[in-house]
């Protein structure tokens, strides 16, 4: 296991004020992943599932305790540099896949590389290599309203490991899809975790999703408690 973390999270404290009352979400919680690892998040709604991924994400700051990403705490640097490590480092799916419409699955795959400003031919390579990675090759000219929800969601897959980010976030990757279509879905990420080596922190209510993960956690009275859901 590297000396350092892919991605750690020490103390990490999130609370709200709820009708005069101080509601604590996150709990002096630690968390750590290690390269090409796959966790899984597992908790009944309102137990703070997305709270904690969008702060281990860079997109809202926890009240105490510290986030670092590849060893750099992403909370105490300006806002222009942890918008550029969310680019550069991390990739998002969420259970709605928030394609462009207006663009072809190639097209949104290669989006990320063209914002980081990577030449159109060689984010175009990059795009088609991995559509094609998760079955998508005869799709890439295709726009959203034309895929089906699982190709829809293999689209954003792709599109949040075209930059080959040290980690993926995943909000309920597979919830908005029926069980044989997350199963597919299911085999694709597992296989681009081999095949590319990016660690995985994925939110879900789906157990068998969770069981397929290197470890799950239940987020339960704002701690995380290592479980076997097989």
């Amino acid at each position: 296991m590297s000396n350092v973390w892919v991605l750690e999270a020490t103390g990490v404290c999130r609370r709200y004020d709820e009708a005069g009352q101080t509601l604590t979400i996150l709990n002096e919680l630690d968390f750590f992943v290690s390269q090409g690892q796959r966790l899984a998040i597992v908790g009944s709604s309102g137990s703070g599932k997305s709270t904690l991924l969008n702060i281990l994400g860079g997109l809202d700051k926890p009240d105490t305790g510290e986030v670092k990403l590849q060893g750099e705490a992403i909370y105490n640097i300006s806002e222009t540099r942890r918008c550029r490590i969310r680019n550069e480092k991390l990739g998002f799916v969420y259970q709605f896949h928030h394609l462009l419409h207006e663009f072809s699955a190639l097209e949104n795959v290669a989006m990320p590389l063209l914002i980081r400003g990577t030449a159109i031919d060689q984010a175009r390579q990059a795009a088609i290599e991995l559509l094609e990675q998760v079955g998508l090759s005869h799709r890439i000219q295709h726009k959203p309203g034309q895929l089906s929800g699982g190709e829809r969601q293999r689209v954003a897959i792709a599109r949040a490991l075209v930059t080959k980010p040290a980690c993926v976030m995943m909000d309920e990757p597979t919830g908005n899809l029926d069980r044989n279509t997350a199963d597919e879905v299911q085999r694709y990420l597992d296989h681009l975790n081999k095949s590319l080596g990016i660690a995985f922190v994925i939110v879900t209510h789906d157990l068998n999703l969770a069981a397929r993960m290197d470890q799950a956690y239940l987020l339960e009275g704002g701690k995380l408690v290592l479980k076997d859901f097989h």
